[in-house]
């Protein structure tokens, strides 16, 4: 048993090439506007909170690079600086 979803177009229906809607046309009415999802932030300049979850996110990826370096290199951040 197949259903068919009224506002979708059938060839009958649809219209000719010349007669489509340009791009900046708004949408009709039987149209589903896609809206900007909540849960994602818009990336913004200066300080802002998704600049400062990028920002944690970085300094969390060179903290564990700088755990793995000592680890494998049995030497400290400052061996490797030539501080010591």
């Amino acid at each position: 048993m197949t259903s068919k979803m009224p506002d979708t177009p059938t060839p009958e229906t649809a219209l000719p090439t010349s007669e489509s809607p340009s791009p900046a046309a708004p949408p009709s009415a039987g149209m589903a506007v896609p809206s900007p999802d909540p849960a994602r932030p818009t990336p913004t300049f200066g300080w802002s909170a998704y600049a400062e979850q990028l920002n944690g996110r970085f300094a969390m990826i060179g903290f564990v690079a700088l755990l793995m370096l000592e680890f494998f290199t049995q030497q400290d951040l400052f061996t490797w600086l030539g501080l010591r």
